[in-house]
């Protein structure tokens, strides 16, 4: 392989870096733009979609369901905890008394 002469490597690097960006520019000018009247997926009547209100009240209906679900969960891990430390102060407690 023949080496690349000194004066072309600064020319073919320029000539790189004009070329790039103009290639990008025409893909760019090329590809059809997205209209904003085109919607993803298909168009749900408006007649079937449910109201705003609707909508909003099954949010908050989920989010009542799942505060009451963390609520009992650390309802029960603070029954167990408790009832760890009692048992362990239980513990320490008899242990104690069988020393003396």
């Amino acid at each position: 392989e023949a080496p690349i002469p000194k004066m072309l490597a600064p020319c073919l690097l320029r000539r790189v870096a004009l070329t790039v960006p103009l290639v990008v520019v025409v893909a760019l000018l090329l590809t059809e733009p997205v209209r904003s009247d085109q919607e993803a997926g298909t168009a749900i009547p408006a007649e079937s979609r449910p109201c705003v209100d609707c909508h909003a009240f099954e949010f908050m209906q989920r989010a009542l369901q799942d505060l009451k679900k963390t609520a009992y969960n650390l309802d029960t891990r603070t029954e167990t905890l408790l009832l760890q430390v009692e048992k362990r102060n239980l513990c320490d407690c008899v242990a104690a008394n069988l020393l003396n």
